[in-house]
């Protein structure tokens, strides 16, 4: 039986590695270049488990539960291994989810494992990286402690567990709904068993998501017997356990079949859709083909973007890149295509696909850009997502998670997204709704909120007093609001955002009125310092004042300093550089950004604040268009150089290859962009700011079957220059390309080489006509 338990194991570990073919066609296999450890060290937050792209599951081992690197469950440099919970979140800077876990053991048991605050028994075992392998859609480790094989994969709204218990031990399995991540509160959970193989239950809960329900719907492959952990003897054959702290233990017998499988579905609607996901998306118990065909999903979607290049290194960060751009946002409707909405209340979505995780001050800036080219259905459909969440509860979301308003970051930009979509010709959903949407996100309106707000603290953060400040000052005092430079500038560029949708609509009175507005950024400016400054209400610059300083979340910055923050103006950089003194002015400063010391000054610097070149720092979104300012004043070589830089030094094929948090997708998709030679400098125009290409080829595989190839000649670590761009074979003066130009299908060429070449792109650079006729 042990020649055959290890049979089995080498199948699942062997099995699926290669290349896949048929008689029709050969399938690219790109899942052998995506790390899932990436970021999973450091502070990337990222988790290694099985998920879909966009899946609702994430199926992923959890090795700790507190602290800010406990934010997606599983940090690299942990030996222990708590269980595996269906919910997770990749790369973000707070914590929660980590929802229904499983952790399959052996009697007898102990807990000479436990950590504090864990289970209250832990059944935790030991485990080492020499044993734990994963690939797109899959997960498998040995449990040391147990001699346990477990193997996981994911359909979209399902987990498939594949445990091989040893043959002289007693095989149980825990199911804790106590367990979550970063300190909820457990408000209702229920345990069921509906049968002899067969369990399902509820978690609602409280926490970074205020009121978050997940129901979830597990059969078994063997007959289990259960007992239910509570503090005092449970009623003899008790079917149902309710409370605040519900775990069951199953027991399994073994002897003659060490292998148990476990099928999970889940739902945040109702148990019925729980039971439907499964029973929908996994109907039999061939864990290989559910396991093949979270592969075959995976190379659809890595397969949108193809590479060449000798640099197997820079492959893997580029489709790992890939792979954790295509995570998030969240599927959030079963199979029957209801959904719990903002007001917590159950519909149907007839013309979208909900979702659900949408970190918006993050992601407008490249993830949601990259899914305009690669994607634009699903883009398409998370609009409709923002808009539905409008219509439902009153105001655009800022950090929505599970149908909670979190209130979390600044700016309203899901406007953005709104807009940058419709700008790419992305038109199929209630535009003047959307409209509506974004006019009211930039106003002072409490009216029509949803009463799904469980405090006034979250009713500030959505409306905040901020708001009414930027419309009738024209700035926002220091001294009555936190942060306000950050709020500022990025208030003002959102109402550019709607500036420019005003104007494609045809709005002329709107367009002028939020182009106004979006000047305001103007206000924050000291010309006898050169920066950014907080404003008092009574006019005067706040004081003392140091540009290198940080306190987080507590001062006029967020998660960033002066430095970091005068450059937040990208609808507008020829504005940004009559205040500086003029464009030889503005280059200066720029270049100093880059080149002086990263000393960082202040009682509680911001940890955000890294992946630092100079003051630049990498690893927080405020910065990541910067590069490409100087594009925009004629000096595109500099892009280049420093393009090149962040690309070579700050992204690894490592745990610890992150500069900063993932963020859902964002540090990933500004690789992939820049990486591919251009960037979306401007989210809310059509235009491209090219960079500096890595692959020598890359093809963009777009809807209708064309492709957009970008190709570089004489192209290598030291030819990091561009000499010349053509488009479709014309040369191409600018850096600068649209949006049409890309989804057209096409070919855009570079010739490389090792030294600048400062007659390119320079002849009259494009600074931006902000005003959206």
């Amino acid at each position: 039986m042990k020649i055959c338990r290890n049979l089995v194991w080498m199948s699942l570990v062997l099995g699926l590695s290669c290349t896949t073919k048929n008689s029709e066609e050969s399938v690219v296999d790109y899942t052998p270049f995506v790390n899932t450890f990436i970021g999973t060290g450091g502070h990337g937050h990222t988790f290694p488990g099985a998920t879909l792209p966009y899946g609702m599951v994430q199926l992923s081992p959890d090795t700790r539960l507190t602290g800010w690197d406990a934010c997606a469950g599983y940090h690299y440099s942990d030996d222990t291994i708590l269980g595996f919970s269906h919910t997770h979140l990749s790369g973000t800077g707070i914590g929660d989810y980590g929802d229904i876990l499983f952790m399959p053991f052996t009697f007898p048991t102990d807990d000479k494992h436990a950590a504090p605050g864990t289970q209250p028994v832990s059944f935790g075992s030991k485990f080492s990286h020499k044993n734990e392998t994963a690939s797109p859609g899959y997960y498998q480790v040995h449990l040391d402690d147990y001699n346990i094989d477990v193997a996981l994969t994911a359909t979209k709204r399902a987990g498939f567990h594949k445990y091989i218990y040893p043959e002289d031990k007693e095989a149980a399995l825990l199911i804790d709904l106590t367990h979550h991540l970063h300190h909820q509160k457990n408000e209702d959970l229920l345990i069921e068993v509906i049968g002899n193989n067969t369990i399902r239950g509820l978690k609602r809960t409280s926490g970074w998501a205020k009121d978050q329900f997940v129901y979830f719907y597990a059969e078994f492959s063997q007959p289990f017997r259960h007992t239910f952990t509570t503090n005092t003897p449970p009623s003899p054959n008790q079917k149902k356990l309710t409370g605040k702290n519900v775990q069951v233990l199953l027991h399994f017998d073994t002897k003659n079949q060490p292998t148990v499988l476990a099928k999970v579905g889940i739902s945040s609607v109702d148990y019925a859709g729980a039971e439907k996901n499964l029973k929908s998306e996994i109907p039999d118990w061939d864990f290989n083909r559910i396991r093949q065909k979270a592969k075959s999903t995976w190379n659809h979607q890595l397969g949108k973007i193809d590479v060449k290049t000798d640099n197997k290194q820079q492959k893997t960060i580029f489709y790992t890149s890939l792979y954790h751009a295509s995570i998030s946002p969240n599927l959030f409707e079963d199979v029957d295509n209801r959904y719990r909405a903002m007001d917590h209340q159950i519909y149907t979505s007839e013309q979208h696909t909900n979702y659900t995780v949408f970190s918006l001050w993050d992601t407008f800036r490249a993830l949601h850009p990259l899914l305009t080219i690669i994607d634009p259905e699903r883009a398409k459909d998370m609009v409709r997502s923002l808009i539905d969440k409008y219509d439902k509860g009153g105001v655009l979301p800022k950090w929505e998670l599970s149908s909670n308003y979190t209130g979390t970051m600044i700016g309203y930009h899901a406007v953005p997204v709104i807009v940058d979509a419709y700008a790419k010709g992305i038109r199929d959903f209630d535009v003047e709704k959307a409209y509506e949407a974004c006019v009211h996100a930039s106003s002072y309106d409490t009216s029509g909120i949803t009463k799904v707000m469980h405090s006034s603290i979250l009713h500030h953060k959505l409306m905040p007093a901020a708001k009414h400040y930027k419309n009738s000052l024209g700035y926002i005092p220091s001294d009555k609001e936190n942060e306000s430079v950050a709020r500022g500038l990025e208030y003002a560029y959102n109402d550019w955002c709607i500036a420019r949708f005003a104007g494609m609509l045809g709005k002329k009175e709107d367009s002028e009125k939020f182009f106004t507005l979006s000047k305001h950024y103007e206000n924050y400016y000291d010309p006898e310092s050169g920066f950014m400054r907080g404003k008092l209400l009574n006019g005067s610059w706040r004081t003392p004042f140091n540009p290198k300083a940080s306190n987080h979340r507590s001062d006029d910055y967020c998660e960033g300093n002066a430095w970091q923050w005068l450059w937040f103006v990208p609808q507008d950089i020829q504005g940004l550089a009559g205040l500086m003194g003029g464009r030889e002015k503005l280059i200066t400063k720029l270049d100093s950004l880059f080149s002086m010391d990263s000393s960082l000054e202040g009682r509680n610097v911001s940890a955000d604040i890294s992946g630092l070149i100079g003051q630049y720092a990498h690893g927080n979104e405020p910065g990541h268009h910067t590069t490409h300012i100087y594009n925009q004043v004629g000096q595109p070589w500099k892009v280049q150089e420093r393009v090149d830089q962040i690309l070579q030094s700050l992204y690894f094929n490592d745990p610890n290859g992150l500069p900063g948090n993932e963020d859902c997708g964002q540090m990933s998709a500004w690789y992939i962009l820049n990486a591919m030679g251009f960037y979306s400098f401007l989210p809310g125009s059509d235009q491209y700011s090219i960079g500096r290409p890595l692959f020598d080829e890359v093809t963009l595989h777009l809807k209708e079957g064309k492709t957009f190839k970008i190709k570089a000649a004489n192209n290598s670590k030291e030819n990091k220059y561009i000499q010349s761009v053509t488009l479709n074979g014309r040369d191409l003066e600018q850096p600068f390309f649209s949006h049409e130009e890309i989804v057209s299908g096409g070919e855009l060429s570079f010739i490389m080489g090792d030294t600048p070449n400062k007659q390119w792109g320079t002849k009259s650079p494009l600074l931006h006509d902000v005003h959206p006729r």
